[in-house]
Formats: structure tokens, C-alpha cells, sequence
């Protein structure tokens, strides 16, 4: 027998609405509650009790079911032929019979039982509607709220908003970058992973990802898909390098990335502090690519060198050595993890001088 209960009804509404659970995920948890009181104060099994919940109708049933046989074993699961045919005639051996119950009936302790797994249920729903959250905006940035800074390990405690707080460990700032409580940030998310505590948020200023979600937001032709992001390299602070193409040919993929007067990349260039950014044109002709990676530095001829690695000798005039080398090797190591080539960078003359030794650079130089 359906019995309507508005308030429990009302309730359901409220929590899905205070607490942002949806609702047919609370019936289920509360579906499962009542079977567990019902098999609990009975003595029965799942399979001897159905609980159905419609919110339309703003009902519920919850239904004993008991086989129907010639000799009762065991009451609980059991009802003689006889007692069965007294409530219908046409019960069979075999059958099952469909005894409703009121809720009241059940016991204080199974009542108990209920509440305590809806609570745990609806601290396991709200666990898991915040990791779905995160886990949603994974590999995306999030502007964040810096809510305390350990001044002995540097790690920062930011507020993410509905997916909760994560901790940016010093190694993941920026170098020079200093903070301030009720800051906002931006931040890379790097990774999400449920745990029984709620979901585990990894994130990151110094990702590459982060630059490549900075422009993607700033550029229409990248967002709209025009231009495409092909390759990037960074050392956080003080250098990104990052390789784009059009799918238009009237689309210049460098100039919609750098804008009007510098002002899309100068922005970025900002937000990261003053950190450099090369913006390359990508190609298929692997020479030509490895070419605009060395930029600024002008290149005479690339080689490709036969074995399984990826390897090149690059040729650039004796006084553009230092160039494409860059400071402490920085310009080198960029362009070998945005190839993916490992880069020995020779001069034109093949003279090195006294202090200039010949330089390569390897793509797992990070």
C-alpha cells in the first residue's frame, strides 16, 4: 500500500537543494537504508524485501516477500500454502507472497540503522559530486583563493571553491613569485584523485599546461579551434616556447597568438610574472621546425642523425652560437623538449673557441 508523505518528500527536495545532491541518488541511498532495516528487524535477506520510492506520486512502498511452501523451515523467508491462500486464494507453492509494511513497524534499532547509513550515504554523495566536480575541470585552470602560506616550507593553501582546497607545494611556484592571504591565483589542475576523504587535487603554476590553458582563453582563433597548440616547452619564470598552426591558410597562427601591438601575449607574458614567450610557427618539415625552435637565434643547416634516437646536428653562424645556446643552455634545452630531438648546436666555422664548448641538448634535460 503506497502511503504519501509530503514531508519525507519535502525533505528529499531540501537536501538536493541545500547540499546540491540530486535526488534519485538520495533515494537510492534511502532505498538501500530501509532494505537494510527491513532485513535487519525481519531477519530476511535482499532478495525478501522491495522498497519502491516514486516522487511523482510522492509515495512510498516497502514489501516483505516470502516463498510460499507446503512446510515452513524458516518463518522469516517462509509462509505455509495455507496462511498465504488466507490473504489469496490463488496462491501457488512456489510463489511468492507480497506482505506491505508501514514503516512504523519497523524497530528503534532499525530506524537507527536507517539514519546512520543515509548520513553515511550523503557524506559519500557529497565526496563524490565534489570529486566529479574536479575531476571535470582536470588539465583546466581554476582561479583560486590563497588561504594561508606556510612561511617555513613556502607550500600555499588555496581555496578551489566547490571542489574544496588543494596545497601548491613550493616546488610548483613559480620562482620569485610571493603571495598574500585572500589572494586570487590561477592555477593548472594536474590531476584529481578520489579518495574516501574527498578528492585529492594536484595542481601546478609552473605546468606547461598552464600557459597553453592562458592562451587558449585569450585567443579566439585557439579556442575556436583555428589555430592549435601543437607542441610547448617551459622552465617556469623564466621561458616558454610554443608551437602553433593554422588549419586556415589566411589565419597568421603567431600573429593571433602574439595580437594587436603584442596585447594577447603581453597579457599572458604579465600574469606569468614577466616570463619570456617564444610563439613559433610548427611544421611537418621537421628541419623547418627544429629551424624556428632555435629562434631567436638564425639557423644554417639542420641534419638529421641516423639511430633509433631522435638526434640532429644544428649549423648557425660563429656569432649566434651563444644565442642558440642560450643563457646556461636554456635556449637549447627548450627547443630539444618542444621537437622532441635531442640538438648538438655546432658553429658555422667548427671552431668553438677557448670558452665556448660545443653544446647539446637533450629532450630529457628536465
Amino acid at each position: 500500500m503506497a502511503t504519501a508523505n509530503n514531508e519525507f518528500f519535502e525533505a528529499l527536495a531540501a537536501l538536493e537543494k541545500e547540499r546540491g545532491l540530486p535526488a534519485d541518488y538520495l533515494i537510492e541511498k534511502i532505498k538501500a537504508a530501509i532494505v537494510i532495516a527491513v532485513k535487519k528487524d525481519y531477519e530476511v535477506e535482499d532478495d525478501n524485501v522491495v522498497v519502491d520510492i516514486d516522487p511523482e506520486l510522492g509515495a512510498f512502498r516497502a514489501s516483505l516477500l516470502r516463498d510460499i511452501v507446503e512446510e515452513v523451515e524458516n518463518p522469516h523467508t517462509q509462509v505455509s500454502l495455507e496462511d498465504a491462500q488466507k490473504i489469496r486464494k490463488s496462491y501457488k507453492v512456489g510463489q511468492r507472497m507480497v506482505t506491505p509494511l508501514k514503516t512504523k513497524e519497523f524497530g528503534r534499532i532499525a530506524a537507527q540503522t536507517a539514519k546512520h547509513v543515509i548520513r553515511q550515504g550523503l557524506r559519500e554523495g557529497e565526496r563524490n559530486l565534489q570529486c566529479s566536480e574536479m575531476q571535470s575541470r582536470a588539465h583546466e585552470l581554476i582561479t583560486a583563493t590563497v588561504v594561508s602560506i606556510d612561511p617555513e616550507r613556502g607550500n600555499i593553501v588555496l581555496d578551489l571553491g566547490k571542489g574544496g582546497s588543494a596545497v601548491l607545494p613550493r616546488n610548483e611556484q613559480v620562482p620569485g613569485e610571493t603571495f598574500t592571504e585572500g589572494q586570487t591565483v590561477q592555477v593548472y589542475v594536474v590531476d584529481v584523485l578520489a579518495t574516501d576523504r574527498g578528492p585529492r587535487v594536484t595542481i601546478s603554476r609552473t605546468h606547461p599546461g598552464l600557459v597553453k590553458r592562458m592562451f587558449e582563453l585569450e585567443v579566439p582563433e585557439i579556442y575556436d579551434g583555428t589555430v592549435e597548440i601543437k607542441a610547448i616547452a617551459r622552465e617556469a619564470g623564466a621561458r616558454t616556447k610554443m608551437a602553433v598552426w593554422s588549419k586556415n591558410p589566411d589565419v597568421d597562427p603567431v600573429g593571433a597568438c602574439i595580437g594587436a601591438h603584442g596585447s594577447r601575449v603581453e597579457k599572458i607574458v604579465e600574469e606569468l610574472g614577466g616570463e619570456k614567450i617564444d610563439i613559433i610557427r610548427w611544421s611537418e618539415d621537421i628541419n623547418e621546425f627544429i629551424s624556428a625552435a632555435l629562434s631567436p637565434a638564425k639557423v644554417v643547416k639542420v641534419e638529421l642523425l641516423p639511430g633509433e634516437t631522435k638526434s640532429c646536428r644544428v649549423t648557425v653562424p660563429d656569432h649566434q652560437l651563444s644565442l642558440a645556446i642560450g643563457n646556461k643552455g636554456q635556449n637549447a634545452r627548450l627547443c630539444a623538449r618542444l621537437t622532441g630531438y635531442n640538438i648538438d648546436i655546432r658553429p658555422e666555422s667548427g671552431y668553438y673557441g677557448e670558452e665556448e664548448p660545443k653544446k647539446e641538448a637533450e629532450t630529457d634535460a628536465e
